[in-house]
């Protein structure tokens, strides 16, 4: 679905209900190993427990993003330069983007993102911040292009992307996702884009599994707000209390794992289709992929760009990464 202006929205269906949504817990449930994508996490509920989790403890990513963002301002301006678009694909709180917009003198901002009213909030926090910087808040899914505003088109754009998401994704449909990135921006359009791009690195076990079931049980209600939502949403009956939050290495793939396992057998129903559960059995909801300087390089060239820099936070455990469009080519 569009607006007037062309922009991608959410798919909805006259109930409201968003299509993607359904489609993807409906298969997902249907699967031997459930699944259901990570981006479904971030509902308004679950978008406010991430704000949360960015402030424990035990959740070191934000605070090894923000170091860099705060430390390297000058290094962006002279790499980026002013008067870009700022695209912020996932834009959640906007936590970090005014350390950015802050060094790069940007000439708009147009942060994406699927959970509407969060987006809208954060907008509207945001242009109080920076009243002489247009911004343009677009509710879409950027896993697909979206059409940006008109009045962006003409200027030259950065993607950014922090936090790690890529991670969440299986290395097939992050490929994809850079490469939907490339086309948002207006890669083949004569121009060449910028993506800003935060990928976590690998570390000891024991501290990637802290940073995602911690002690205070923040992350396992971001996790369990899932089957809340889809009881809500999707008109499903899963026994939220019978679900509990596990988090696991897998070295692998080189990522962490969350899931949501069955402490008891269960039936439910979702969009009036039966499901069941072992004891045991658990859906999948997360992966958090972590890199190293070699598998960050190939990830992005295979989506279409190539890394021009790229800074870590004093402690080695975070990464930030500056890469072009890459042209297209016909041979190897």
């Amino acid at each position: 679905m569009k607006n007037e202006q062309g922009i991608a929205l959410v798919d909805r269906d006259e109930d409201g209900v968003d299509r993607a949504f359904r489609e993807d817990v409906l298969a997902g449930l249907s699967q031997r190993q459930k699944a259901i994508p990570a981006r479904w996490l971030y509902d308004d509920a679950g978008s406010q427990l991430f704000e949360d989790i960015t402030d424990l403890e035990e959740y070191y990513p934000t605070r090894a993003e923000t170091e860099i963002l705060e430390a390297r301002g000058q290094e962006f301006a002279k790499l980026i330069g002013p008067g870009r678009a700022v695209v912020e694909f996932g834009s959640g709180s906007s936590v970090k983007t005014p350390l950015l917009l802050n060094a790069i003198a940007p000439g708009a901002y147009v942060p994406l993102d699927i959970s509407g009213d969060f987006l809208r909030q954060s907008a509207a926090a945001l242009s109080e911040k920076f009243p002489g910087l247009n911004v343009y808040p677009v509710e879409a899914d950027f896993m697909r292009e979206v059409a940006l505003p008109e009045e962006v088109l003409v200027m030259r754009k950065l993607g950014f992307f922090p936090g790690s998401t890529i991670g969440n994704m299986v290395a097939r449909t992050a490929v994809d996702l850079l490469r939907s990135m490339r086309a948002t921006l207006g890669a083949e359009e004569g121009e060449t884009p910028q993506l800003l791009i935060g990928m976590d690195l690998v570390k000891d076990r024991e501290v990637l599994e802290a940073a995602y079931d911690d002690s205070r049980g923040v992350t396992a209600q971001f996790n369990l707000n899932l089957a809340r939502r889809i009881n809500r949403e999707l008109g499903g009956t899963i026994p939220v209390e019978s679900l509990r939050h596990t988090t696991s290495w897998n070295d692998d793939f080189a990522r962490i794992e969350m899931h949501l396992e069955a402490t008891r057998d269960i039936a439910f129903k979702v969009a009036g289709r039966s499901f069941s559960m072992k004891r045991g059995e658990t859906i999948h909801t997360e992966n958090s992929h972590k890199f190293t300087r070699r598998s960050s390089n190939t990830l992005l060239l295979a989506g279409g760009w190539t890394p021009v820099e790229r800074w870590t936070d004093e402690a080695g455990r975070f990464s930030l990464i500056l890469a072009e469009a890459t042209e297209k080519r016909e041979a190897p």
